[in-house]
């Protein structure tokens, strides 16, 4: 986790002179947490996002053909920050403007915020969570916004529970997040289920307990693939 830590990333993956071939490509854009900011998690540099606009063919070969670039001019602009919590995410659309072409934003957010307090929640944390991101989605002048929900690195096992809360509470205050997520996306464009795709992996997609590793970086990408290219289509 690193909450301090800021950059804007963009990856022309698909080369096209002049402006109006710029404003022609697709752009996928990222914004959240380490879900999708996981490259400093494998020595591969890997995350979703670049996965989504350009396979690598050699790592993932399931994948061979299967992203934007093979169907469309596509750039990624990368500005989800590991460590981030909601309240992170405005400073993450700093200095954005609307594209000038088709585009969609991928979001997950709500994992630092549950370890840093929500998973303890009362009730106020969790209606404080969902105002910050309602805000934030409405502000964002980018649409359709893909939400991925909040995955289970304990895969529902309580002995596993490292949070030091009561898994019982921890537990409803996930299910909390993750309802407040797929409110979010059915209003600005859909819910991406990871957490329902994760609890059919094993511990090979973690690293340091909560971080995607590179297999957990290929299923993300897995998971958010369909939409997105309906969205690129």
């Amino acid at each position: 986790m690193n909450p301090g830590r800021r950059r804007f990333w963009v990856w022309p993956f698909a080369f096209a002179a002049g402006a109006d071939a710029a404003a022609a490509a697709f752009t996928l854009y990222t914004f959240g947490d380490s879900i999708l900011d996981c490259a400093r998690y494998n020595d591969r540099g890997v995350h979703p996002g670049r996965l989504l606009v350009r396979n690598d063919d050699r790592l993932f070969p399931e994948f061979a053909g299967k992203d934007i670039s093979s169907r469309r001019t596509a750039r990624l602009e990368h500005r989800a920050v590991d460590g981030a919590t909601v309240e992170g995410l405005p400073s993450q659309a700093r200095g954005l403007r609307a594209p000038a072409g088709p585009a969609v934003a991928l979001l997950t957010i709500g994992g630092n915020d549950l370890l840093r307090g929500l998973a303890a929640d009362d009730g106020k944390g969790v209606a404080a969570f969902e105002h910050a991101l309602f805000a934030f989605l409405k502000a964002l002048p980018i649409r359709p916004v893909l939400v991925g929900n909040v995955y289970d690195p304990t895969f529902g096992d309580d002995s596993r529970n490292f949070l030091g809360v009561e898994a019982r509470v921890a537990r409803r205050n996930h299910r909390r997040v993750n309802e407040v997520l797929a409110g979010a996306g059915r209003r600005f464009g859909s819910l991406v289920d990871i957490h329902a795709h994760f609890l059919t992996g094993d511990s090979s997609w973690y690293v340091h307990t909560i971080e995607p590793s590179l297999r957990g970086a290929s299923e993300v990408r897995r998971v958010f693939l369909p939409p997105v290219l309906a969205a690129a289509a």
